[in-house]
């Protein structure tokens, strides 16, 4: 089974509507973001030693429902993204990249 830490896709994902804010400054047609709903399958890891920490891990789609002794649940995150220094929402805009077409 695959896993990526959930604070990686959000973080991927965040860098990516950077990119698309960015996209959008001089772009005739913007659309204003709004609430991204962000569904993942996610397997919860805690280690047994002392100081343990809970981690989330964002698994592979179509997984199995359970991997060892780890079980995955489905979540939903609903985030509202803002622009750092005015509190508003972003416009965003962008072409799909030569491996999205």
């Amino acid at each position: 089974m695959k896993k990526i830490e959930l604070a990686s896709v959000i973080r991927d994902l965040r860098e990516e509507l950077e990119q698309a804010v960015v996209a959008a400054e001089d772009a005739t047609l913007r659309f204003e973001l709004g609430t991204i709903e962000l569904e993942v399958s996610v397997a919860l890891e805690r280690t047994g030693h002392a100081g343990a920490k809970v981690r989330f891990w964002v698994v592979e789609s179509g997984a199995d429902a359970t991997a060892g002794a780890t079980s995955t649940q489905r979540i939903t995150l609903a985030l509202q993204p803002t622009l750092t220094r005015s509190g508003n929402r972003p416009f965003v805009s962008g072409t799909a990249g030569k491996d999205e077409q």
